[in-house]
């Protein structure tokens, strides 16, 4: 692994302890802002909630949620017994250092518990086994917290916070932006902002009742004027067109990655925030301004609602100031450059996010993957065929299986699904890591998942742990369904897309396979989330809800040697799939076979031999 990745790995695993929890940052920077006495509303009976907020809320939901993302349900039960422990060694602290430590660790310690005692529980045994486990273990980590963790945690508090003093009183801050601005186009701005600042943030709020740490990052005046100078100053007409409402998507909805993209187009421009950033937090230096609470995500109705009243006018004019400076940097060198794509760098930011994603696993030992698409019947079928073929050898630890994106398996680890899926990926498994990407086949987010998981220190040993042949055999499945010579038509005229995946349909309704509504549901589909899957194959299918039109399972193949366009990409093969159960799923294994083969694949978008297809195919 990377010194990137390692990065990538650790920055997501702490901002995945943080940002589940944000609601209660939030909770308690409102109470802060209005009801201290120096607060908008100052109210002595409300402030009382603020320290105990502050002291063990925050850091037990923290400690809940780390170990939960190591060991699970009695994880996360473990985590927060443990934590107590570190807050009461530390009382003149917050304890979410020690939480992000104790947490994770305790997950660990019962995870290691439950596999020693996987094959040695007693029958009848196990209630009481598992219940004295998790009380006696969390016993002996929260003793283990007071005396050594939370004191060590507070010493490594105190000094960063001494680190910052320096910082301040030798006006080093604005030097953060150098690492700060290049990091979040990496997209480890939650990793920075939640894993570093804000432990550190909540130290200061004690002390000064703001804190300034809250602000380096969260600041949206930089990215803002990056998406003015591309408003006025851009030489190609969609970028310039689309700045507009990135300015009001960045600027009042918080979602900064709008900007990174138009970063990108133009590498230099990164100049612009950066110095823009470095102005406003020398600024807020000198002012001594600051926040109460972390502002996520990082809009200005949440920059300005986390602010104290005596800091309102610093702040707005820090985030004035780093605009207008960003402004500045930015319009000569977007005037003067040379046009580029704004649609080649948004894909270029897509396949970054989607290999940073990729890269970030946590604990995959016996994990299971799930492929998941709208229907969960072709894509993702045809996907997770595809990679379980390509990593059993390296990983047969882990189990690969396919299923519609809103009934992912409780106990999927990773969840691969199209981009325009993911929120409803995130519903149906919030526990999982959700991969996004543009297609099943040859996407680059599947190259880094393969190689983030085959890579891991521990895949050598699996290989000889786990059973030899994960895949079940072909004959041990029920379906049989094969490719019928009546549904195999080659050297097909081009056609438009809508009108290619109607013929797919047709035919299917020709075969007696469907009723003449899942014609339309095909189409729907394909307007959910692309049905062209790579490498010049689609699986033109219906909806999930279209699943009592299937008369009989169903494949066909149509061939158009000059193509199909897909938003830019050519299919050559279209797979016309209706699916009762998993009767289609042999074709499929077919056809991922045949996708390993070049040659073969290559043949079979030109052949006008019936007789090869089928034997190709069979």
């Amino acid at each position: 692994m990377s010194v990137k990745e390692g990065m990538s790995k650790f920055g997501k695993f702490l901002s995945g302890m943080v940002m589940p929890n944000i609601g209660a940052f939030i909770a308690w920077g409102f109470l802060t802002a209005l009801f201290t006495g120096s607060g908008w509303l100052p109210n002595e009976a409300f402030a009382q909630m603020i320290s105990p907020m502050l002291s063990y809320l925050i850091p037990v939901l923290i400690a809940a949620q780390g170990g939960y993302l190591v060991g699970g349900d009695r994880g996360r039960i473990i985590g927060a017994i443990a934590v107590i422990g570190c807050i009461l060694g530390a009382p003149d602290y917050p304890m979410l250092m020690g939480a992000m430590a104790m947490g994770p660790f305790a997950g660990w310690v019962i995870k290691q518990f439950d596999r020693y005692m996987e094959n040695r529980m007693p029958s009848g045994f196990e209630m009481l086994i598992e219940n004295f486990s998790l009380g006696i273990l969390g016993m002996l980590l929260a003793m283990l917290g007071y005396v050594a963790v939370g004191p060590i945690m507070s010493t490594i508090l105190v000094a960063l916070t001494a680190g910052v003093r320096v910082l301040i009183d030798y006006s080093l801050m604005p030097l953060l932006a150098l690492f700060i601005e290049p990091a979040k186009v990496l997209f480890l701005n939650n990793a920075i902002n939640h894993g570093i600042f804000t432990p550190i943030g909540l130290t200061q709020v004690q002390e000064t009742g703001r804190s300034i740490m809250y602000m380096l990052e969260a600041n949206p005046g930089p990215g803002l004027g990056v998406l003015l100078a591309y408003c006025f100053f851009a030489k190609d007409k969609k970028t310039k067109q689309s700045a507009p409402g990135a300015v009001i998507i960045h600027f009042l909805g918080g979602i900064h990655e709008i900007y990174f993209p138009y970063v990108l187009m133009n590498p230099k421009v990164i100049i612009a925030p950066i110095v823009g950033n470095a102005c406003a937090i020398l600024w807020f230096s000198i002012t001594g301004a600051g926040m109460v609470a972390p502002a996520s995500p990082g809009s200005i109705i949440a920059f300005l609602g986390m602010t104290p009243p005596e800091c309102m006018l610093s702040t707005i004019a820090g985030v004035a100031i780093a605009t207008a400076v960003s402004f500045a940097i930015a319009s000569p060198i977007v005037r003067t450059a040379d046009v580029r794509s704004l649609d080649e760098a948004a894909e270029k930011v897509r396949q970054q996010k989607g290999t940073q994603e990729a890269a970030v696993i946590s604990d995959t030992e016996n994990a299971t993957i799930i492929f998941a698409c709208d229907a969960g019947m072709g894509s993702s079928a045809m996907g997770a065929t595809r990679f379980r073929n390509r990593v059993s050898k390296e990983r047969p630890d882990l189990t690969v299986k396919h299923s519609s994106v809103d009934t992912v398996p409780a106990e999927a680890s990773i969840v691969v699904c199209q981009r325009t899926l993911s929120e409803r990926a995130r519903k149906s498994a919030p526990n999982a890591q959700i991969v996004s990407i543009d297609n099943f086949l040859d996407d680059p987010a599947l190259d880094a998942l393969y190689e983030a998981l085959t890579k891991m220190h521990k895949a050598s040993d699996l290989i000889e742990q786990a059973p030899a042949d994960p895949v079940p055999a072909k004959e041990e499945k029920a379906s049989g369904i094969a490719l019928d010579r009546s549904g195999i038509q080659l050297g097909l005229p081009s056609v438009g897309r809508v009108d290619a995946i109607r013929a797919s349909g047709e035919k299917l309704v020709q075969m007696g396979c469907v009723d003449e509504p899942y014609v339309d549901a095909m189409v729907e589909r394909d307007k959910i989330t692309s049905v062209y899957l790579g490498m010049g194959v689609a699986i033109p299918h219906g909806t999930g809800e279209a699943k009592d039109s299937v008369k009989r399972t169903g494949v066909i193949l149509q061939q158009y040697p000059d193509g199909i366009d897909f938003d830019g990409e050519k299919a050559y093969l279209l797979f016309g799939i209706a699916g009762k159960g998993n009767e289609h799923l042999d074709v499929l294994a077919s056809i991922c076979k045949v996708l390993e083969d070049e040659a073969v694949l290559e043949k079979l978008k030109t052949t006008d031999d019936v007789d090869w297809v089928l034997d190709t195919l069979a």
